[in-house]
């Protein structure tokens, strides 16, 4: 059976995805996610079999109650659960490191660490507005970097105790001209020596220019996969959105996934392109297909309000559904006219799916 096989697509399931997505859900989810880098601030969950990245909102009319998703009381036919909180978060390391700091679990199978929590584009004037990096280790929730020795020593437990399949490590961006990508090496190979086979995707910004081999040391190390996160196409949403990253211009992220494609291999790279942001939809599904085309995956996924941002201080809601559908809709169709799914990037976030209805709607 391939793929293709078992991801058909279902528009009722999408379309119902696409709304808890931006709804969220009424549940006691042991396992969540609040602040830190990235788009989602969510509560995980099982949604028809799928793990799912959901907002965790008291006034949503979705809940889980009963192994079932219900809409205002009413039965939808799907079947869900929270995800159970993993028993290696009960353990501490030989330094005294709680694991849950060190590591986290995302969706049901997923160990995910930021390897280093801080970030040179981490002033106000420069920040990723949607993320919140440096949150959650002023929360003490996290620790300022990680040892491959501390991150083998929680995948170890983690795979033996709970089952994990698959391991997402990301970083803050660094000084260095490989922009934390060789600490990222370390760590991969740090993992691999105590749980060997496992899947690791690794996210980074682009290298410089002068330092894209960078990219073939993580793959030497032991990367499955790799993450290069541009967020949005749009010059003038960039500009807005993440003044920082902004001032890589995109003919080096251009240069950065054409390395990643040719060292990792057609549909092991992915990005994030985020909906939400003021981009306009047909320009964001066209070019989601154009890095489809380049052998990259363009991971669909809604601006949600992240806690710490200077996004929710300033009020700024998710998308429209409809538009979330309809993006999410014909990236999807583009995507299996091409022959790429998520699952095949064999590891991150893109074969989770968690974050994102691209596999709720066939892709």
């Amino acid at each position: 059976m391939t793929t293709q096989d078992t991801a058909a697509p279902c528009s009722q399931r999408a379309s119902t995805r696409v709304d808890v997505a931006i709804l969220g859900v009424r549940v006691d989810a042991p396992v969540s996610r609040r602040a830190g880098a990235g788009p989602s601030d969510d509560g995980h969950v099982l949604l028809d079999g799928r793990a799912t990245a959901l907002p965790i909102n008291p006034a949503s009319p979705y809940t889980i109650r009963g192994g079932r998703l219900l809409l205002d009381g009413a039965d939808l036919g799907l079947e869900a659960e929270p995800v159970r909180r993993p028993r290696f978060y009960d353990l501490v390391t030989a330094d005294g490191v709680p694991y849950e700091q060190l590591a986290r679990l995302h969706g049901r199978d997923v160990l995910a660490t930021t390897v280093v929590q801080t970030c040179i584009r981490y002033a106000e004037d420069q920040r990723c507005r949607f993320c919140a990096i440096e949150a959650s280790l002023a929360a003490g929730a996290t620790t300022a970097v990680k040892s491959p020795a501390q991150l083998a020593e929680v995948a170890e437990a983690a795979v033996r105790l709970d089952g994990v399949r698959q391991m997402v490590l990301t970083t803050g961006t660094t000084n260095g001209r490989d922009r934390g990508a060789r600490h990222l090496a370390r760590c991969v190979r740090g993992v691999l020596d105590a749980v060997p086979g496992l899947p690791i995707q690794v996210q980074c910004e682009p290298p410089a220019p002068e330092d894209l081999a960078a990219i073939r040391e993580l793959h030497d190390a032991g990367a499955t996969a790799i993450g290069i996160h541009v967020e949005s196409l749009d010059d003038g949403v960039r500009a807005r959105w993440m003044p920082g990253k902004a001032t890589v211009p995109l003919v080096q992220y251009e240069a950065a996934w054409d390395e990643a494609v040719r060292v990792f291999g057609r549909n092991r790279v992915s990005t994030y392109l985020l909906v939400g942001l003021g981009e306009d939809p047909d320009d964001l599904v066209a070019g989601a297909l154009r890095l489809a085309d380049r052998g990259v995956y363009p991971f669909v996924v809604p601006y949600r309000p992240l806690a710490g941002t200077l996004a929710m201080a300033d009020g700024v809601g998710p998308p429209d559904p409809v538009v979330l559908e309809s993006v999410t809709r014909r990236v999807a169709v583009g995507l299996r006219a091409r022959g790429m799914f998520g699952a095949d990037q064999g590891a991150g976030c893109a074969a989770c799916g968690a974050c994102s209805a691209l596999q709720a709607a066939g892709a």
